[in-house]
């Protein structure tokens, strides 16, 4: 068993919730209306229904793309050099230059998050400070609390734009799972990113704290673990966490134009719940002295799961 029960119990809890937080702030980015269509040959003027987005908060833009394929290149390449970038700042232990990069990200990510429940203005000051405190004053609850509403902040980004659909999702995921096993357990880079990360008392992803009692950084390691603050902490990664609910974003806006919203919202919860079990088989499965890349259990989860929606539709 990867974690000790009740560390692994937080953890799929923590899961879960952020990808329903999640799915609830995509689908406030996204609507149905009515779109004029004009036929290029006749060129007359119909009226269908099709999903629209929603303007992010403070006039922020999100970006455009000609296909899907242009959206998975794009993304790749971002992923891409963001490591790069990252690993340049692990080689020169440059930890202010993280903290401030980590800082933006978030009250970014927080204050599209937000304003799916208050209004921008609120969000805006919540978002500062929630992320203020997040970098400068860790703690696990701020932090948790904080990463359920920064994944959905990112999916309202992305999802809602026209050039994204749950196949675009689906090669984007297996490259990814990839990209995330060769990095863990051939390159290794993954980890020393987590060690950083934790040293740092910044990561980007859920934590649990096993116990109180403090420990050294190294000899945590050596298990498979880190320590965020000297405590012995399990933890998983943003991206864990954000690539299944692109998916199941993308998922619920191809579905919304199909049915009431609470049916909609209903069976696109069929995606996390088979999600959290890949994760949960991968918990029990996996040893406590190693690093697991959990991307490729949870791309097989979000397939399952997608036959199954396939299946009640």
């Amino acid at each position: 068993m990867k974690h000790s029960l009740r560390v692994t119990i937080w953890l799929l809890v923590f899961f879960f919730i952020s990808q329903i937080v999640g799915l609830l702030i995509v689908s406030s980015y996204v609507s149905v209306q009515e779109v004029e269509v004009i036929d290029p040959i006749t060129n007359e003027t119909s009226f269908v229904n099709n999903t629209v987005a929603q303007a992010l908060p403070n006039q922020m833009e999100r970006p455009e793309f000609e296909s899907s394929s242009a959206f998975i290149v794009y993304l790749v390449m971002a992923i891409l050099i963001a490591t790069i970038m990252f690993l340049f700042l692990v080689k020169l232990k440059t930890v202010l230059l993280w903290k401030a990069w980590f800082f933006f990200a978030v009250f970014l990510c927080l204050t599209i998050g937000f304003a799916a429940f208050v209004n921008q203005l609120i969000a805006t000051i919540f978002g500062l400070l929630l992320a203020a405190w997040k970098v400068f004053k860790p703690n696990i609850i701020v932090h948790n609390f904080t990463e359920m509403f920064v994944y959905g902040g990112l999916a309202a980004i992305l999802v809602p734009i026209q050039s994204v659909t749950p196949y675009t999702i689906i090669v984007l995921l297996f490259i990814v799972s990839l990209y995330d096993a060769y990095s863990v357990w051939k390159s290794k880079h993954m980890i020393k990113m987590a060690k950083f990360q934790a040293n740092s008392k910044v990561f980007a992803g859920l934590m649990v704290p096993y116990k109180e009692k403090k420990i050294k950084a190294q000899k945590v390691s050596k298990k498979g673990k880190v320590a965020f603050k000297g405590v012995q902490t399990a933890i998983l990664g943003g991206g864990d966490v954000a690539f299944p609910l692109l998916f199941s974003g993308a998922i619920l806006k191809s579905l919304l134009m199909t049915g009431p919203f609470y049916l909609i919202f209903l069976k696109t919860m069929i995606i996390p719940v088979f999600v959290s079990i890949a994760l949960a088989f991968l918990f029990l499965k996996g040893r406590e002295d190693r690093f697991y890349p959990a991307l490729p259990f949870l791309t097989a989860g979000c397939l399952v799961g997608y036959g199954v929606l396939l299946l009640v539709i």
